[in-house]
C-alpha cells in the first residue's frame, strides 16, 4: 500500500470508527510562541497532552529542532543504535549521524505551566530568538525561527504537487 493510500485508509477508519487506530498520539499543527528571556517555550496545550512531562530536544537535518516524546525517542534512538550487522558502528556515516543527533540530544522536563527549556547550544544552531514556530508532524514536534518557518512553507508549497505526485507512486 503507497504510502497516500494508508493515509486515505486511516482517515476513512477514522471517520467510520471515530478512533484514531495506529495514529492514536498524532500530533499536528502550527503554532507560533514566545521565547521567553531564560530560553523557555511553551508547548502549545493540544501538545502537552500527548507528549508528557519528560521530552528529548534533538537537532534535525533540516534548520530546526526534533521534539519527541520519552516512548518515540526511544525508538529512534534505538533504530540509530541498531546494530544488526557486526561491526556497523565502523561506518563512518553511522557514527558521524549519531554524533549529529544522539550527541547534540537533550532530555528536558515540561514544567508545569507547559513550558520547556531549549539549550543555549541548540537555541543557537537555528537563530531562535524572540518567536518560534512549533509545528506537530504527527511522531514528532519541530521547533523553527519563525522566520525560517515561514520561508520553507513558501518554498515546501510550491512543490507540494510534485511532492504528492512522486510520493504517490507505486513503489
Amino acid at each position: 500500500m503507497a504510502l497516500w493510500e494508508e493515509v486515505v485508509y486511516n482517515v476513512y477508519e477514522v471517520g467510520r470508527s471515530g478512533k484514531l487506530n495506529n495514529y492514536k498520539n498524532m500530533l499536528i499543527g502550527e503554532y507560533i510562541h514566545t521565547i521567553d528571556e531564560k530560553n523557555r517555550v511553551s508547548l502549545p496545550a493540544k501538545f502537552r497532552k500527548e507528549m508528557g512531562k519528560s521530552v528529548v530536544i534533538a537537532p534535525a537535518p533540516d534548520n530546526c529542532l526534533f521534539v519527541f516524546t520519552m516512548k518515540e525517542w526511544s525508538k529512534v534512538s534505538s533504530r540509530l543504535t541498531d546494530n544488526e550487522h557486526e561491526l556497523s558502528f565502523l561506518k563512518a556515516d553511522k557514527r558521524n549521524f549519531n554524533r549529529f543527533m544522539l550527541g547534540r540530544a537533550s532530555d528536558v522536563e515540561v514544567d508545569s505551566i507547559g513550558r520547556i527549556l531549549v539549550p543555549d547550544f541548540l537555541k543557537e544552531r537555528i537563530g531562535l530568538k524572540g518567536k518560534a514556530a512549533l509545528v506537530g508532524v504527527g511522531d514528532r514536534v519541530e521547533i523553527w525561527n519563525d522566520k525560517a518557518w515561514e520561508a520553507y512553507k513558501k518554498d515546501s508549497e510550491k512543490m507540494a504537487g510534485a511532492l504528492a505526485e512522486k510520493l504517490g507512486d507505486k513503489e
